[in-house]
């Protein structure tokens, strides 16, 4: 029969001397004791995710325009915001136009989710919405900022200067071979 060695056996090779405990640095003692970890700012992706501001006002064309942003949305993993501009009030707002001005913003507000769960509705895109009513000024301005115009954004963090990009030339592409 074939004798069966127990692990608690040492082999019968050469012996081997026990190698010395490795150091070991005293723990510290008081509020060193317990070392945080060293906390880093999230990464930014070099390009952020884009933003589509779509108008809506109830007609059938910018119906047909947040349809296409949604989908557009869906396609560059983007967020829709669906604006509607609220038109301002004649008078000063001192003489009671505010109470009237926030009942049409709440209006406003409502029939713009209406139109805007239409369209996800017809498209199927959930989760890349985000509602606003605006006012005009500030509406203009953006808009203003897409046909040429500077637009400075100061916000707690910093300020920002957005300025339209100079169109690169067209560039001519020669066939393979030539």
């Amino acid at each position: 029969m074939s004798e069966i060695r127990s692990s608690r056996e040492p082999d019968q090779g050469p012996e081997t001397e026990p190698l010395p405990p490795l150091p070991t640095a005293p723990a510290p003692a008081g509020p060193a004791a317990g070392v945080e970890p060293l906390r880093l700012s999230p990464l930014l992706p070099r390009r952020q995710t884009p933003w589509l501001l779509v108008e809506v006002d109830g007609s059938a064309a910018t119906h047909g325009g947040l349809v296409w942003a949604l989908r557009e949305a869906a396609r560059r993993e983007a967020t829709v915001v669906a604006v509607c501009v609220l038109d301002e009030l004649s008078g000063s707002p001192l003489e009671g136009a505010t109470r009237v001005l926030a009942r049409e913003h709440l209006a406003a507000q409502d029939r713009l989710e209406a139109q805007v769960l239409r369209a996800i509705a017809e498209t199927g895109v959930h989760g890349r919405t985000r509602t606003a009513v605006l006012g005009r000024p500030v509406f203009e301005a953006l808009t203003a900022a897409t046909r040429g115009a500077d637009l400075v954004v100061v916000a707690a963090h910093g300020k920002t200067l957005l300025r339209p990009a100079i169109p690169r030339p067209p560039t001519r592409r020669l066939a393979r071979g030539a």
